[in-house]
């Protein structure tokens, strides 16, 4: 029986608290697009997203209309472009990219992910040319997002990999030094990417997943500081933690709800629902300011990743209960420019990227949207990248890196994305030289809690 109550908290939950489905993504397969003629792979390739999505963007603005709840973001994820690059060995990668960039903006989404290389445990064929490509690929397009996972559980790290990617990130970030480095704005890399992230930079469509699919990433910072805000300061952690699930509970249920409908109305089996708290720069929309509702002067401080291992557990734990499925990343997000508290907390001086790696050992994803010095070495990119991946390898947990080089500026200037993006300080990173490190290349084993079989 509906709640009055309950449908009056939803509707007060969207109009002042920012709550909204952040993303509806599309997951396409590509894999019967492979040709060895170039230009007919293209062609296979926009005629199918333009045909599978064609009313994804419709579809979703009239539930939102309908129901009232906000649709942020309307996404495309597609098959790893690099398995379609290994039946093409003369193909340039870039026109595949600009073809999903055409075929994305044909159908009106908001972004394309699946530009992407699975090189966890080796290159195969056409992952070398996909990932050297990157730069140009991200610069020539507009929606079209990038991602290489470069580790996991199973199989260690692949350190050639990670070599290569310091590099990489930060071409793409000179070739767009015009445009606010938004090439590495773009990429992210991974270790234990998971198939059904509807989230972007990160989102591609798995071998293992349906032809075609639709996912929901849901939102809701703002929802659940505001009832946090309502609880007594000396509420024990047990009651805090009990709130947050409630109130992730209907978060989710509401990304439940719009998942049903639009999988219903376009003919595609409904997928996951991603449980992600993912701020925006709006006030108050914000997982630091979460952090600060339980008890903190300011996000960095002591304390912190403690109180975002229990905001983290209390999402997934209220989340888990209103989906039919779960999957892709789950937790709270820390994007650095992405979240107006992130940004305040580096500019007051308590969020350091240090503890930002701590917190990343306990809650999704990792080292995200932060902007470093211009001079960066590739060398300390691809080593950062080591150590978020190392995270996620002994954890069992998925950890990335989307780290953009500020060309031109230093530590303490801003760099200004503009939109959901929002702006970042530019935060100071450790130039102590890991070059022998990087350069011996090979594989950090997998650890021994790979061996579970």
């Amino acid at each position: 029986m509906l709640n009055t109550n309950d449908i009056l908290e939803t509707i007060r939950m969207i109009a002042d608290e920012n709550l909204d489905v952040r993303t509806v993504t599309m997951g396409i397969s590509l894999l019967d697009c492979a040709d060895p003629d170039p230009k007919k792979a293209c062609e296979k390739i926009y005629q199918k997203i333009t045909t599978r999505a064609k009313d994804l963007v419709k579809t979703a603005n009239e539930i939102s209309d309908t129901y009232g709840m906000p649709i942020v973001n309307k996404r495309i994820s597609v098959t790893p472009i690099a398995m379609l690059l290994a039946s093409a060995p003369d193909a340039d990668p870039v026109e595949y990219a600009k073809t999903l960039d055409a075929a994305a903006k044909a159908v009106g989404v908001d972004f394309l992910g699946g530009f992407s290389a699975l090189v966890h445990k080796g290159f195969s064929a056409g992952d070398v040319r996909l990932i050297e490509s990157i730069p140009r690929a991200l610069a020539q397009t507009d929606v079209v997002c990038s991602s290489v996972n470069i580790g996991s559980t199973k199989s260690g790290i692949n350190m050639d990999a990670v070599k290569m990617m310091g590099p990489v990130i930060r071409q793409a970030a000179e070739l767009t030094s015009g445009n606010m480095c938004m090439g590495a704005a773009k990429l992210v890399v991974f270790c234990n990417a998971p198939e059904d992230n509807p989230f972007m930079a990160g989102a591609f469509h798995g071998v293992g997943e349906p032809d075609c699919v639709i996912h929901v990433g849901v939102s809701g910072p703002g929802a659940v500081r505001a009832a946090l805000a309502k609880m007594p300061k000396d509420a024990s952690l047990d009651e805090v933690a009990e709130m947050i699930k409630r109130t992730a509970f209907k978060i989710t249920r509401m990304g439940q709800l719009v998942a049903n409908l639009v999988s219903e109305r376009l003919g595609v089996p409904a997928g996951i629902i991603d449980l992600s708290l993912a701020p925006t720069p709006a006030i108050g929309d914000s997982v630091a300011n979460i952090l600060e509702e339980i008890g903190l002067e300011s996000c960095g401080g002591c304390g912190t990743t403690a109180a975002l291992a229990m905001l983290n557990d209390a999402v997934k734990k209220g989340g888990v209960m209103a989906s039919n499925h779960v999957g892709g990343l789950s937790g709270a997000f820390i994007p650095v420019s992405e979240d107006d508290g992130m940004i305040k907390a580096v500019e007051r001086g308590s969020l350091s990227l240090e503890k930002l790696e701590a917190m990343t050992a306990v809650c999704s994803v990792g080292i995200d949207m932060v902007v470093v010095p211009g001079d960066t070495p590739a060398e300390v990119l691809s080593a950062l990248i080591a150590d978020e991946a190392a995270i996620g390898m002994v954890n069992s947990k998925t950890t990335a890196v989307r780290v953009i080089p500020a060309i031109g500026k230093k530590d303490g200037d801003v760099l200004d994305f503009g939109g959901l993006l929002g702006y970042a300080p530019i935060m100071k990173i450790s130039r102590f030289a890991p070059d022998v490190f990087i350069h011996r290349g090979g594989r950090i084993p997998a650890p021994l809690q790979a061996l579970k079989n």
